[in-house]
């Protein structure tokens, strides 16, 4: 199958490193599930820049935390496309900066349910979707974890990169389990990245603080995660799977 006719459903794809790889699929020509919880008009948008850049895109609402919400993102994805030739499972959440002994258990349990139970609800999902290319081109699955992972981010988020390392841990496992299927799954592991979601933890400039301190000295854009999803995406990536790659600016 050629670049300019893959078929791919982004979760969380309405803002940040998904809107972004969405966006980068559209200059490619590709077709883009996209994935949102709230912002229907940042969903639009989204669409509408998709197409602008020259590929297909749906909008598609839905909570990652909810079975039937995905069962119905991937239907809709499917029925718009004809099939899925990837996944980006990349809708995750942050919460204000505390040490774990001041979390409650409110915040660990959303923490967790979003970000892990979420992800392997996601990754189900796409598993069985994907199997069913078997015997033709390779499909995807990347999930965008986090560089916290093998950081811990104490005094920050420790709960957060608790649950990236659980995502890292099920992207590794569900690469062997879908390799004789056709299907590689990867992790991208993004540093200090520039967008809203530092707003969303209380620190809106968090990115410019922390990424000043990195070995290259400024934090990270959407646009270069995306660079590196797409990688994985593509028939270019065809003999990685089971892979953590680093976007982190030399962190």
């Amino acid at each position: 199958m050629s670049l300019t006719t893959k078929a791919i459903l982004i979760t969380g794809a309405s803002r940040g490193i998904g809107r972004a790889t969405a966006l980068l699929a559209g200059q490619r020509g590709w077709s883009v599930g996209v994935n949102y919880l709230n912002n229907e008009a940042m969903a639009a948008q989204t669409v509408q820049d998709v197409h602008t850049a020259g590929g297909r895109a749906v909008a598609i609402q839905g909570s990652v935390t909810s079975e039937q919400d995905i069962i119905e993102m991937f239907d809709v994805s499917e029925k718009s496309f004809g099939k899925l030739d990837g996944v980006v499972v990349n809708a995750g959440i942050v919460a204000p900066s505390m040490k774990l002994v001041d979390m409650s258990v409110e915040r660990l349990e959303n923490m967790l349910k979003v970000n892990v139970l979420g992800a392997m609800l996601c990754a189900r999902e796409a598993a069985k979707r994907l199997i069913k290319n078997e015997g033709k081109d390779s499909s995807s699955i990347v999930f965008v974890s986090s560089a916290a992972s093998r950081i811990g981010s104490p005094f920050e988020y420790i709960d957060y990169a608790s649950s990236k390392g659980a995502v890292d841990t099920l992207s590794l496992g569900l690469s062997k389990e879908l390799v004789e299927h056709n299907i590689r799954v990867n992790s991208v592991r993004p540093g200090i990245i520039a967008t809203d979601i530092h707003a969303s933890a209380g620190r809106p400039d968090r990115a410019q603080e922390v990424g000043s301190q990195m070995p290259m000295g400024r934090p990270g854009t959407a646009d270069e995660v995306a660079e590196a999803i797409m990688w994985l995406l593509s028939d270019a990536s065809s003999y990685t799977t089971g892979t953590n790659l680093d976007v982190a600016g030399g962190r």
